[in-house]
């Protein structure tokens, strides 16, 4: 599983925390970015502390084919056609507003909406280990 977003600094890097806190590691996950920025949002940190998840030490990462191509599934959040297509994974778009240079009540939302779309998704996947 990989969540892929523009700059790998906020979407994508709070789906993958929410993944690997609900996933009971069953499910691996990674995530990247297509145009990575210098750092991850210090708003989608503090949002994900609040929850009890710490991607603290996450750093954006640049999307490669390799990434995708390790994947079963791609989960793209805001970046179009510049994913590129590999055969044999599955493709997802999520429409999850951008964090980026939005006030804690956004990021707070976007991370809520994040956690629901990963319940389900590990309910999907993984269904004895959703909680």
């Amino acid at each position: 599983m990989i969540f892929v977003c523009v700059h790998n600094a906020g979407r994508s890097k709070m789906a993958a925390g929410l993944l690997r806190a609900s996933g009971g590691g069953r499910i691996e996950v990674s995530s990247a970015g297509t145009a990575p920025g210098e750092r991850v949002n210090p708003l989608a940190v503090q949002a994900m502390r609040e929850i009890g998840i710490d991607i603290s030490a996450a750093s954006p990462s640049r999307l490669t084919t390799d990434h995708v191509a390790a994947a079963d599934v791609c989960i793209t959040m805001g970046c179009g056609d510049t994913c590129p297509l590999v055969p044999g994974t599955e493709y997802r778009d999520w429409p999850v507003d951008d964090p980026s240079g939005q006030p804690i009540e956004m990021v707070r939302r976007v991370r809520d909406d994040l956690a629901e779309r990963v319940q389900a998704l590990v309910a999907e996947l993984a269904p004895d280990t959703a909680g």
